[in-house]
């Protein structure tokens, strides 16, 4: 098979979270374990750091490889999803996976995936563990994919579990409050292993504080720590929050890893360099002024249209498109009423219909035309816009990965 052929197998002939949602989700490691188990445990053969969190996740990822990198160490990175490439997933000191590793990991263990049904993410995680063990990385940065207690990136034993923060979303696979999404994602905490906990409320470091005494790990509250402020290509006011969990998991590192203050100060402004990390509070245009961002639930759209709001601008254009697992009556009060909507269907089959979406924006009083795809859309925005005008683009990764 082409590379091509192996991805389209990969993403039609298995479940994938990214397009099918729900029935993608497993809700046990017995696969995950089978197939580390028959690729010979690569998982063992390089130390990790396990990053989990409502929102963040990326961009916390993204950081600590990109400081780990400065400071001189081979490190690979597993993110998801992806925005344009299936191998944007797994990367080696920014560089992502060749297309011949990916062709021959599928060739050579297809009929083993085929015999026991794995799904897309586990297979993903096969790839990547067995990929950094074959390069053998330093250290891997390892972000979990959905969750944290059966999510198939759950078999390792990290140096530091990392939790960024906890929001309501995905309920229908966590739960539908915050303590129960503190539960699901603090299954990542191991025993004797420290735990960051990047933001915390009330009713989620009651459960972080309870899993790591069960565990006798040690735990370190982000938010509560003073560090100076660092500046990072990484532009968000949410990123605020990821530097503080990033700095405080660096301070449980210092016996595994030498990170002096010049590699984290270049590991921040060069994260999207050493990376690839897009899609964050990204700058697409300066006049008008276009910034497309990822946050796709209440959590993280509430700081993007916060930080919308402190700019400058004569009008506002919102680009808007989700996916149909999406609550809306959680995210759409959120959004202005005195902007202009150009409502858009992300090419995904989770994509929500755009009539239903702009129906139920109405509710809300969220005006505008509906588009027939997400760039339609974006450029009915563009030819709107004057130039002291602000175009905001978002609602799902899906709709970022179309502009970008």
């Amino acid at each position: 098979m082409t590379y091509k052929e192996t991805t389209d197998w990969l993403f039609s002939q298995l479940p994938m979270f990214q397009n099918q949602g729900a029935s993608a989700y497993k809700n046990n490691l017995s696969n995950i374990i089978l197939l580390d188990d028959y690729l010979n445990n690569p998982h063992t053969q390089f130390k990790t750091i396990h990053v989990a969190g409502t929102n963040g996740k990326g961009s916390t990822s993204s950081l600590l490889a990109s400081v780990l990198q400065e400071a001189g160490y081979k490190v690979g990175l597993y993110t998801s999803p992806h925005l344009k490439d299936y191998r944007e997933r797994i990367r080696v000191n920014g560089n992502v996976i060749s297309e011949d590793y990916v062709v021959d990991f599928v060739k050579k263990h297809k009929s083993f995936f085929e015999e026991y049904q794995l799904s897309f993410f586990e297979m993903s995680v096969g790839l990547a563990f067995d990929y950094f063990a074959n390069v053998k990385v330093d250290v891997a940065i390892i972000e979990v994919g959905l969750g944290g207690r059966l999510d198939a990136t759950n078999i390792i034993t990290p140096l530091v579990s990392v939790i960024t923060n906890i929001g309501l979303d995905h309920t229908q696979f966590l739960g539908d409050t915050l303590d129960k999404i503190a539960f699901e994602k603090g299954g990542i905490i191991k025993k004797n292993i420290p735990v960051v906990i990047g933001e915390y409320v009330t009713e989620t470091k009651s459960v972080f504080d309870e899993l790591a005494k069960k565990q006798n790990s040690k735990i370190m509250y982000a938010q509560d720590e003073f560090f100076d402020v660092i500046p990072s290509a990484l532009l968000g006011d949410y990123q605020i929050a990821n530097k503080k969990t990033v700095l405080s998991t660096l301070n449980c590192l210092t016996g595994d890893f030498v990170v002096s203050n010049s590699a984290i100060e270049k590991g921040f402004l060069n994260v999207i360099l050493n990376t690839g990390l897009l899609g964050r509070w990204q700058i697409l245009n300066s006049a008008p002024k276009v910034v497309c961002d990822t946050a796709h639930n209440s959590h993280g759209l509430n700081i993007v249209l916060n930080q919308i709001e402190k700019e400058n601008f004569t009008n506002l254009h919102i680009v808007l498109g989700v996916v149909n697992d999406k609550d809306l009556d959680s995210i759409l009060p959120l959004f202005p009423e005195n902007a202009i909507y150009y409502f858009c269907k992300p090419n995904v089959s989770r994509g929500l219909d755009v009539e239903i979406l702009r129906m139920k924006a109405l509710q809300y009083n969220l005006l505008g035309e509906v588009y027939s795809s997400v760039r339609d859309a974006y450029d009915g925005a563009f030819s709107s816009a004057d130039q002291s005008d602000f175009i905001y683009i978002g609602g799902s990764t899906f709709v970022v990965a179309e502009i970008i």
